[in-house]
């Protein structure tokens, strides 16, 4: 038996819950967006800064790259919310209720990444929202 046939059935045997087929991937993947959206305020307020982002360029007619651009950023400050929420959960479940410095450190870390992705969407879609939607305001 080689070594990497010893660590095979170990790590079958460690895993919760494998997924069984792509569809069963997609489903737990889901679950996790549906659990930050129900239980995570600042995903809930990322998601609706998106779609009023996507509304107003909607709105503005921006062109498809535009819309690309800004459909990036939304899905990365999203996506860094999930990471954010899943690494808290971790650090939760290692430390329990006691405090530990570097717990405190990997969770201001994660929160801090969200902060710099949120503030580059919103120099993003300053710069391609407000331009036009001041032109407007001007020419009323």
């Amino acid at each position: 038996m080689t070594a990497r046939e010893d660590v095979q059935p170990v790590a079958k045997r460690r895993s919760w819950r494998v997924a069984e087929n792509l569809s069963s991937s997609f489903s737990y993947a889901w679950a996790g967006v549906v659990y930050c959206a129900t239980t995570q305020r600042n995903f809930r307020i990322h998601l609706a800064v998106g779609v009023l982002a996507v509304s107003l360029g909607i709105y503005e007619g921006i062109s498809p790259l535009e819309f690309a651009v800004i459909g990036l950023t939304i899905a990365l400050v999203l996506t860094f919310e999930l990471l954010n929420t899943a690494l808290e959960a971790v650090v939760d479940l290692t430390v329990g209720e006691r405090y530990h410095e570097l717990a405190k450190v990997a969770k201001d870390s994660a929160a801090g990444a969200v902060l710099i992705a949120a503030i580059g969407a919103l120099f993003v879609a300053g710069w391609i929202l407000v331009p036009p939607l001041m032109f407007r305001v001007v020419h009323l």
